[in-house]
C-alpha cells in the first residue's frame, strides 16, 4: 500500500530546468547553448534552491516538511547526488535526485551503468538467509515477495500467487516483513506471528501465512495478538513457546532486519516483488507472469 507522501516525492520523473521549469528534449538545452561555464553553487545555497523550486512548483505547503540533503558526488560525471525526505505528519518518504553543478537543471531517477546487470546487483543486496522460502532452493526465477500482513493489496497478491504458482514449479517464493506499521496498527504483530512460526517450524509459516490473508477482515489491532495464537495453534505449533517468541526481542529484531533490507533496496511500499532482482510493485497479475515467463525462457537457455 502506497503511503499518501508518495506523491510529493515523486515529483520530477524526468529533467527538470531549474531556471524554467520541466526542459524539453533529451538534452534540456537552450536553443543557443553558450560555451561559458556557469558558475559553481556552494552546497548550502543549492539545498535552498532545490527546496524553494520543488516548493513552489509543486505547491508544497509548509506544513510538509522537505529537506535537500547535502549535494555529493555521484557516478556520472557532472551531477550531484542528493536526497530529499519528505514528512507529513508522520508519513515519511525518501527520494534521490540528481543535480547540475551549476545548479541549473535536476534529474529524478535512476541512473543506470550500461556495463553491469543492475539485476545481479539487486538480487546480491536481498538477504535471504533465515527467510522464509517456498519450493526448490535451486529454482530458475526466485521471487521475493516484501509485504505486510495488514495490506489489502498484499493480500491481492496472496491471491495471485495461490492460483499462479501451481502453474510455474521453476518459481521459489521468498517471504520478507516490510510492516507499514503507521498505517496498519496489527501488522508488526500479524510480522511477529510469521517470523515465530518459521523459527519453529519453517512449513508452518505458510500455514499462518495463508490464515492471516485468508482472515484479514476479521482481524483488529484488538483481537490480533489472539488471532495469531488461534493461528499458530491450527498450524500444529506448540503454543507455549510461540506466544514466548512473539514476546521476545529476538523476533522483533528478525522483523527490524527485514524490514531495513527492504529499505536498502529502496522498497517505500507494499507489496513490492522482484523477480530474479526485476521489481514489481503491486499486485498486477499480468505483469508478474510476464516477469515470470521471460525469466524462464531466458533462464533456461543458460542452465542448459
Amino acid at each position: 500500500m502506497r503511503t499518501r507522501t508518495n506523491a510529493v516525492v515523486s515529483v520530477v520523473l524526468g529533467l527538470v530546468s531549474l531556471a524554467g521549469g520541466p526542459a524539453r528534449g533529451q538534452e534540456a538545452q537552450t536553443s543557443t547553448p553558450k560555451q561559458v561555464s556557469a558558475p559553481l553553487v556552494t552546497p548550502t545555497q543549492l539545498q535552498k534552491n532545490l527546496e524553494a523550486y520543488l516548493r513552489h512548483v509543486y505547491a508544497i505547503g509548509p506544513n510538509v516538511q522537505l529537506t535537500v540533503s547535502v549535494p555529493k558526488e555521484s557516478e556520472v560525471p557532472g551531477l550531484l547526488e542528493t536526497t530529499v525526505d519528505v514528512k507529513d505528519g508522520e508519513n515519511t518518504q525518501s527520494a534521490k535526485f540528481y543535480v547540475s553543478k551549476d545548479g541549473k537543471y535536476l534529474v529524478r531517477g535512476d541512473v543506470s551503468d550500461l556495463s553491469k546487470d543492475p539485476l545481479a546487483e539487486t538480487r546480491a543486496r536481498i538477504q535471504m538467509k533465515d527467510a522464509p522460502s517456498l519450493g526448490d532452493s535451486k529454482a530458475l526465477v526466485t521471487l521475493v515477495e516484501f509485504s505486510d500482513f495488514e495490506c489489502p493489496v498484499c493480500r491481492s497478491l496472496h491471491d495471485v500467487l495461490r492460483g499462479m504458482l501451481p502453474n510455474y514449479p521453476q518459481v521459489r517464493v521468498v517471504f520478507k516483513d516490510f510492516p507499514l506499521e503507521q498505517l496498519h496498527p496489527w501488522a508488526r504483530t500479524g510480522a511477529l506471528a510469521g517470523r515465530c512460526a518459521y523459527q519453529q517450524d519453517p512449513k508452518a509459516f505458510w500455514k499462518v501465512y495463508d490464515a492471516i490473508y485468508d482472515q484479514q477482515e476479521v482481524i483488529s489491532a484488538s483481537n490480533a495478538w489472539s488471532k495469531m495464537t488461534d493461528f499458530a495453534a491450527d498450524a500444529g505449533l506448540n503454543s507455549d513457546a510461540f506466544k514466548a517468541c512473539m514476546a521476545s526481542p529476538e523476533a522483533g529484531a528478525a522483523v527490524d532486519a527485514s524490514r531495513t533490507n527492504g529499505q536498502e533496496l529502496e522498497v517505500n511500499s507494499t507489496p513490492t516483488v522482484f523477480v530474479n532482482g526485476r521489481r514489481l510493485v503491486g499486485a498486477d497479475p499480468h505483469a508478474l507472469e510476464q516477469y515470470i515467463q521471460y525469466e524462464i525462457a531466458h533462464q533456461k537457455p543458460a542452465k542448459n
